[in-house]
C-alpha cells in the first residue's frame, strides 16, 4: 500500500509504501459479532492498539466475556453519516466491530430486541441495562447495536488433479451423428419476405407516383 500525503500550508508531499500481511485467525472468525457506535470518537482515535484495548475493556464488563477481539474498525462517514459542524467536541463516529466465541449478554439482546428497537423509533431510551459501562471514555449509541451470528459455511471439495496421461479404456467411439437438417424453408422465408415485402412497397410507390398525378 502506497501512502501519499501533503502538507496543506508548504503543499509538500511525501510518499511511503506500507506493506500489511494479512493471516487467518487462528480459530478462525468469532461467531458471535456485535457492532457498536462510538459517537465521540474519530476513526484515527481508535486505531492506535491502546485505544483498543481501552475499549475491549469496556466491552467486556457488558458482554462477560473474555475473549473479545476486534475484528473491523470503520468510520461512521462510510456508512452515510453526516460530516460534524465545526463545533469543539464533535466527532464523526465510529463502528467498531467485536466477536467473541461465546453468547451474547442478556443486556446486548435486550438492548438489540424489537422491543428496544420500537422505543429508540419513538425517541426513547432502549431497552439496556448498561449505559455508563462505556462512560466517559466512549459514547455508544445504543439504538444502533448490531448483533450477527456468523456461521462458517461448508466448503465445496476442489477438483481432483489426475496424472495428465489418458487411461487406456480402448478405442475412441465419437458420439452419434446428429440427423441432418432441412434448411431449406429456413432460407426461403429469410429470403423471399423481404423480397415480398420490397415488392409490395415499390408497387404502392409507383401507384402513388403515376396513377395519383394530377390529371390522370
Amino acid at each position: 500500500l502506497q501512502v501519499l500525503a501533503y502538507n496543506r500550508h508548504t503543499y509538500g508531499t511525501a510518499a511511503q509504501s506500507l506493506i500489511i500481511t494479512i493471516t487467518p485467525a487462528p480459530g478462525g472468525e468469532p461467531p458471535y459479532q456485535a457492532e457498536f457506535l462510538v459517537g465521540n470518537r474519530n476513526v484515527e482515535e481508535l486505531l492506535p492498539e491502546a485505544a483498543q484495548e481501552m475499549f475491549l475493556q469496556d466491552t467486556a464488563g457488558v458482554w462477560e466475556r473474555g475473549d473479545l477481539r476486534v475484528i473491523n474498525i470503520t468510520s461512521a462517514l462510510d456508512r452515510g453519516g453526516r460530516v460534524p459542524l465545526p463545533i469543539e467536541g464533535r466527532k464523526e463516529g465510529v463502528y467498531v466491530k467485536v466477536g467473541s466465541w461465546g453468547a451474547f449478554s442478556q443486556c446486548l439482546a435486550s438492548a438489540a430486541s424489537p422491543q428496544s428497537r420500537l422505543r429508540c423509533s419513538l425517541g426513547q431510551q432502549p431497552l439496556a441495562s448498561c449505559y455508563d459501562t462505556f462512560a466517559p471514555q466512549f459514547i455508544i449509541r445504543w439504538c444502533n447495536l448490531t448483533l450477527l451470528q456468523v456461521w462458517p459455511s461448508p466448503t465445496t471439495p476442489g477438483p481432483v488433479w489426475g496424472s495428465g496421461v489418458l487411461e487406456d479404456e480402448g478405442d475412441f467411439q465419437p458420439p452419434t451423428e446428429a440427423p441432418p437438417l432441412d434448411l431449406l424453408p429456413g432460407y426461403l422465408v429469410t429470403l423471399l419476405v423481404p423480397l415480398a415485402v420490397a415488392a409490395l412497397l415499390c408497387l404502392l410507390l409507383g401507384h402513388l407516383m403515376c396513377c395519383r398525378r394530377e390529371g390522370v
